[in-house]
């Protein structure tokens, strides 16, 4: 049995058991321990050995630099020159700004063909507070434009459609207390009514002087936005107001009534308002504007001394019969006027005062102007005075306003004794 061959003899001895003599490359190594000699066949366990070793993942131990064709490293790679990104990412930049300024001016236009248009319209009441001024003559389209324009509307379209579905809406000129983004429907609601029409409201008593006024409409510059100042200031533009020219004040031009102010009316516009009034009153009374400064200044006049409104007329006559005779007038309220006095009494000195020329006991005749704003209860006494020979008159009850009229200096003499007689029971009663 010793003759006889063993397994892996006959194993070896099979059609394809050799090996090459030069391995390729990626076929199986010969395995550690295995013979290198070429003519010698590998037994069963060397080959699956092979085999596992070229299914395993070949592993390199170094780095192992490549070759070209010829068996030499390849040379270094020169550097990417990157002008053509830097290019590219130029005119990808402006393609970007383009589009974004095609976008801005014809956003309405693209939106309206893609069907994403934002709607016109806002939704809701509003917030805020926005005052609207419609003048007159102004129509639907302008009251559209205004509440655009002011942001109160999202567009002159959603407010002015609106208004052609209602023919019947009429606007009143004045200031409107509205809010920011309010829809249109809201908005016209608004606009509608009179509640929320915005004025300023001052009234102004008879007998007021220019500082009375200017000083009433000056504590309501919180909501005028128009001061003390400025409307001491435009007082003294008297041209432009279209005094006469013997009028050396705006004295007795401003007629004495309630007013009402929209928002944004200045100084100017404020005092021509009441000046404006009193020469429509002058004008209806039949006085013509050669006469009406002689007019107003003997109308203040009986304003300030006339006590009650009965006794204007009788007074009025009392300046006529004076003038008529050439007697000084002799008004306490002239001398204080002219001094810039507050109080109706005065002193011998300032009677005395030629160089004040509202002084009607040193200077005779009238006044240089008038020293209050007459009502029309005044100026028609002045036009219409009451028939009688008085000469004198006073007050006799500061209370009442009670006045005595007398034709002698006698009796003016008696009337003024009663006076005293009050002011004894009433001290400073007058004042």
């Amino acid at each position: 049995m010793a003759d006889e061959p063993s397994w892996d003899e006959i194993f070896t001895s099979q059609p394809g058991a050799q090996i090459p003599k030069t391995p390729e490359p990626g076929s199986p190594q010969i395995p550690t321990g295995a013979s290198s000699t070429p003519d010698r066949p590998l037994t069963r366990r060397q080959l699956r050995e092979a085999h596992d070793a070229a299914a395993a993942p070949r592993q390199r131990s170094t780095y192992e630099p490549p070759v070209d064709h010829y068996g030499l490293p390849p040379a270094p790679k020169r550097k990417r020159k990157l002008t053509w990104l830097w290019a590219l990412l130029s005119v990808i930049v402006l393609l970007g700004a383009g589009t974004a300024a095609v976008y801005v001016a014809f956003g309405p236009q693209i939106r309206h063909v893609l069907g994403t248009e934002e709607p016109n319209d806002y939704v809701g009441s509003g917030t805020g507070k926005v005052v609207v001024t419609i003048t007159n003559g102004q129509i639907g389209a302008d009251v559209a434009t205004t509440l655009a324009k002011d942001g109160v509307t999202k567009s002159y379209d959603a407010f002015y459609k609106l208004l052609l579905t209602k023919p019947d809406v009429s606007f009143h000129p004045g200031s409107y207390a509205l809010k920011s983004r309010m829809s249109a429907k809201a908005a016209l609601a608004a606009l509608i009514d009179p509640a929320n029409k915005v004025t300023t409201q001052v009234s102004l008593p008879e007998g007021i002087s220019v500082k009375g006024v200017i000083s009433r409409l000056g504590a309501l510059s919180e909501s005028t936005g128009v001061t003390a100042d400025q409307l001491t200031a435009a007082s003294t533009d008297l041209a432009s107001f279209g005094l006469p020219a013997d009028a050396p004040s705006l004295e007795g031009y401003l007629f004495p009534a309630t007013y009402s102010f929209d928002p944004g009316t200045d100084a100017h516009a404020m005092l021509q308002t009441m000046v404006t009034k009193m020469f429509s009153v002058l004008d209806a009374a039949g006085v013509a504007p050669a006469d009406r400064n002689r007019v107003l200044t003997l109308a203040a006049l009986t304003q300030k001394e006339g006590g009650s409104v009965q006794d204007f007329y009788k007074v009025a006559r009392v300046w006529d019969n004076r003038l008529a005779q050439g007697m000084n007038l002799q008004s306490d309220a002239t001398v204080s006027y002219g001094a810039g006095s507050t109080s109706i009494n005065t002193t011998p000195a300032q009677r005395a005062d030629k160089s004040n020329k509202y002084n009607t006991y040193a200077n005779p005749g009238l006044p240089i102007g008038p020293i209050s704003n007459p009502g029309e209860k005044a100026i028609d006494a002045t036009l219409h005075p009451a028939d009688g020979k008085w000469l004198y008159f006073v007050v006799v009850n500061c209370s009442t306003g009670e006045s005595a009229f007398s034709d002698t200096y006698a009796q003016h003499q008696a009337a003024i004794g009663q006076l005293d007689a009050w002011l004894k029971a009433n001290p400073g009663g007058c004042n």
